[in-house]
């Protein structure tokens, strides 16, 4: 069956089917060939069963928060502000790339959203003052991927979703490995920039006085933030209602800069239909999935397996990491997500590692997905920013920032508290 699992796979995704299609197929083919029950009389309960979850509403209201925030201006503001603060760094605008991109994550939880948003708005100005294309493009796909670790994050509501993980244990424990990432990324830009000039641009000193007045263009990044997990961890609203307190402030805040009218929600709302929709989709065929392998045995047969193979704890998380690098190059960051994780989870979990904790590693991973040829959804939506130059220079200006993903995997395998401290202290 594990054969027949991973050469399906990757034919009817090489197909071009979409992904979720591709996993009802599979599980139907598990029942016709491999159940000695009729899986296909539960799919409706199954379904039901899945997507009948408070939790999911969730995904559609951060969704829509982070719609209205690129059509309210906010990020383009926030942008203009770090361009004030950071450019006097080895690197100028590569630093404001990052911080901007960091800020966005944590009102967005989408990396796509965050890339969009920061490439239409720095490319020009990189354009403008002669920055080199690689590690420009490159600093805008890495940063753009924070917006699936630091909170709140859509693929960590699906991670709590699929392992039955607490969600604000989740959330709070990817802000620390996200700062910290954040950090890496900067420190990347600083060292290539020192070490060879040309790859960043010209650097600017603003004055304080000019500092410090547009200061006031991050506070409704600061406010949403504050809004979001401020209610979560003061325990005044679940991550569901802490979504919907987020769309009625992003509304206020969207207002209040005078971008909200009719046109503007119907993008948005349509916007967030479509994400929505295509997200559910792929959950609730993934669920159907999990049910007809479990239904087949593969569950026991996966541990039967490694049994044999008597492998370490460490040897087995390896393992598992290296399989996501490779999926990573060919499956696209959701699905892989949701079609690993009912195999992969239930064997890690029980050589006693924590679900937490692995919960921001395989994050970091997805994330490292995210810039990888030849389906690395980021490395698109920076490339359809820049109108026909060469698709190699936002490939190649990410390979630093892979590195620095890999340092911080290293990181956390061999210092979980990163990940596990705040959590544990709150």
């Amino acid at each position: 069956m594990l054969a027949y699992l991973s050469i399906g796979i990757l034919a009817l995704l090489l197909t071009g089917i979409p992904v979720a299609i591709v996993l009802f197929l599979l599980a139907f083919g598990i029942d016709q060939f491999f159940s000695f029950f009729p899986l296909m009389r539960a799919l409706g309960q199954n379904l039901w069963s899945a997507a009948d979850s408070f939790l999911l509403i969730a995904i559609p209201l951060f969704v829509l928060m982070g719609e209205i925030i690129v059509r309210a201006g906010i990020a383009e503001r926030a942008y203009r502000a770090m361009d004030h603060w950071l450019s006097w760094l080895p690197g100028g605008l590569l630093h404001a790339n990052v911080m901007t991109s960091m800020l966005f994550s944590a009102t967005s939880g989408s990396s796509v959203a965050t890339a969009a948003t920061i490439s239409t708005v720095a490319l020009p100005q990189g354009d403008k003052l002669g920055y080199h294309p690689k590690l420009f493009c490159g600093s805008i796909a890495a940063g753009g991927t924070l917006g699936i670790l630091i909170p709140p994050s859509i693929n960590l509501i699906v991670y709590g979703f699929l392992t039955e993980t607490s969600i604000p244990k989740l959330f709070v424990a990817g802000l620390l490995p996200g700062l910290a990432l954040t950090g890496l990324f900067m420190l990347t830009a600083i060292l290539f920039c020192v070490f060879k000039p040309s790859l960043g641009g010209p650097r600017s000193h603003s004055s304080w006085p000019e500092r410090l007045r547009h200061l006031k263009f991050l506070l409704p990044l600061l406010i949403l933030f504050i809004a979001i997990v401020g209610s979560i961890y003061t325990g005044w609203a679940t991550p569901t209602e802490a979504a919907a307190i987020g769309v009625v402030v992003a509304l206020v805040l969207a207002a209040f800069n005078r971008r909200l009218d009719w046109r503007m929600l119907t993008e948005a709302l349509d916007n967030t239909v479509r994400t929505t929709s295509m997200i559910l989709f792929i959950m609730l065929a993934a669920s159907f999935l999990n049910f007809a392998l479990a239904s087949a045995g593969l569950s026991n047969q996966l541990t039967q397996l490694l049994t044999q193979l008597d492998l370490s704890p460490m040897a087995l998380l390896l393992c598992v990491l290296a399989l996501l690098v490779i999926l990573g190059f060919f499956i696209e960051t959701l699905s892989m997500m949701v079609i690993t994780l009912p195999i992969i989870a239930p064997l890690l979990f029980a050589a006693g590692f924590d679900k937490v904790w692995f919960g921001v590693v395989m994050i970091l991973f997805v994330e490292m997905a995210l810039i990888t040829p030849p389906v690395g959804l980021n490395l698109y939506i920076v490339q359809a920013s820049r109108r026909g130059k060469p698709f190699s220079d936002v490939v190649t200006g990410t390979l630093p920032f892979i590195a620095a993903m890999l340092v911080m995997a290293v990181l956390l395998i061999l210092f979980p508290g990163i990940a596990l401290w705040l959590p544990n202290s709150l």
